[in-house]
């Protein structure tokens, strides 16, 4: 696995989690059956800016894995002869 794929599914995985509380009233349950439901008024302030931010770590790790991508398809053809012996 490398560092691409790895960002990406960090993403992808907070991207998700984080849409679930926001969306959904699961954490508002959560607080709630633990005792801090006094806490819910202030969860807009923290889960939309993660929520942002999750998306654009998303887009980030697409755009590093696109480019890794472009950059190996060039490598390719030139490393198809280091192992050659010219004579």
């Amino acid at each position: 696995m490398n560092k691409h794929s790895l960002l990406l599914r960090t993403g992808i995985i907070a991207t998700i989690v984080t849409a679930l509380c926001c969306f959904t009233p699961i954490l508002v349950i959560l607080l709630s059956t633990v005792g801090l439901s006094a806490l819910t008024g202030y969860l807009d302030i923290v889960l939309l800016p993660a929520l942002a931010f999750f998306i654009g770590l998303t887009g980030y790790a697409i755009y590093r894995q696109r480019t890794a991508k472009r950059n190996n398809a060039g490598c390719d053809t030139d490393l198809k002869n280091d192992g050659e012996s010219h004579e």
